[in-house]
């Protein structure tokens, strides 16, 4: 079976895998049909009540920390999310589960080359595969089901996410799930551009040298970097691409808006990238999300050199703004709005 042998990267598919997920992905009319006959052999084995629950979705501009909060919280054993394994079965987790018969997983640094290392039952942020497949109003009907499916074998009844669109639907989410709580990770302007330049170069070499790759992201909904690359808001000044300002720039315009909009929500909390090794050392916020936390955990928090002529006037606004987001960031907001 071709979900055995899954455990490979995305670059490393054999015909048949990337056939499979071209197949199952590229169609919404057989995505829905796979998650319809899901439920007509699973969803009524479940008596799970989800729309109550403290679900936990973490979002935000990639190379923020998104999926190092990913596995803070899916370490703790307390969620359940959805995994490589379940590529590109994501709409009928269960339906196919029986055929991931592997028992010896070997972890390989995901195509980011960040030091990330992934097997096939390491978490990931495939929902968006769901998200992109219905209308809102599905979504509302719909996004319960789908998270009782894929609660239906675990022990756990929290629902962990991390999706870096999901920001696009914060109110629409916690609309269906009261309860959710929101993570939104930030970090230093002038790094984390300089972070997503550099991401963004080496998808494009990626994408140039293998199709798949890109064909494989556009089914994600992955279009942060690359040859699919999409702005996030609409360049006002810098609109190459290639150039640290662009990044910047839209640094800037998507956590302006992000502040704007949910620096008083209760549900919401800024994380900053910066302050990762301190996370899970505190005890106000295991308490909080009920969670036991690795303390051992330390994260390389990478400082680059900036050669790159950037516009100090944007650079000095976005500093502001990251000053700001510092002020409601959950390690230090914690105690006073809770």
């Amino acid at each position: 079976m071709v979900t055995q042998n899954s455990g490979k990267l995305m670059e490393n598919y054999n015909l048949i895998q990337k056939i499979l997920h071209d197949i199952l992905l590229s169609n919404r009319f057989i995505k829905k049909s796979l998650f319809e006959i899901e439920k007509i052999f699973y969803l009524k084995k479940s008596n799970l009540k989800v729309t109550n629950s403290n679900h936990l979705f973490i979002t935000g501009l990639p190379r923020s920390g998104t999926t190092i909060l990913l596995n803070f919280f899916y370490n703790t054993d307390k969620f359940t999310s959805l995994l490589y394994k379940n590529m590109p079965f994501v709409m009928s987790p269960n339906l196919f589960d029986k055929f991931n018969k592997e028992k010896k997983f070997e972890k390989k640094e995901r195509p980011h080359k960040d030091g990330i290392y992934v097997d096939l039952n390491s978490p990931e942020s495939f929902d968006e595969i769901f998200f992109s497949s219905f209308s809102e109003k599905e979504i509302i009907n719909e996004f319960p089901n789908y998270l009782k499916l894929i609660l239906l074998n675990s022990k756990n009844t929290r629902y962990l996410s991390k999706n870096n669109f999901n920001y696009k639907r914060i109110g629409l989410i916690l609309s269906i799930l009261p309860q959710s709580i929101f993570l939104l990770p930030f970090r230093d302007p002038i790094q984390h551009s300089k972070s997503l330049l550099m991401q963004h170069e080496h998808f494009l070499k990626l994408q140039n040298k293998n199709s798949f790759i890109k064909r494989y992201m556009n089914y994600l909904g992955h279009k942060e970097f690359g040859l699919l690359h999409k702005s996030w808001n609409e360049p006002i000044k810098y609109k190459n691409i290639s150039h640290i300002n662009y990044w910047l720039e839209q640094w800037y315009l998507f956590y302006s808006n992000l502040f704007s909009k949910f620096k008083e929500n209760n549900n919401c909390y800024f994380v900053k990238y910066e302050s990762l090794n301190s996370f899970g050392s505190n005890e106000n916020i295991s308490v909080k999300f009920d969670v036991k936390f690795n303390s051992n955990f330390k994260f390389n928090i990478k400082i680059r050199n900036i050669n790159e002529n950037f516009d100090i006037e944007l650079l000095n606004k976005a500093k502001k703004l990251y000053s700001n987001m510092e002020s409601y960031e959950i390690n230090n907001s914690f105690l006073q709005n809770n």
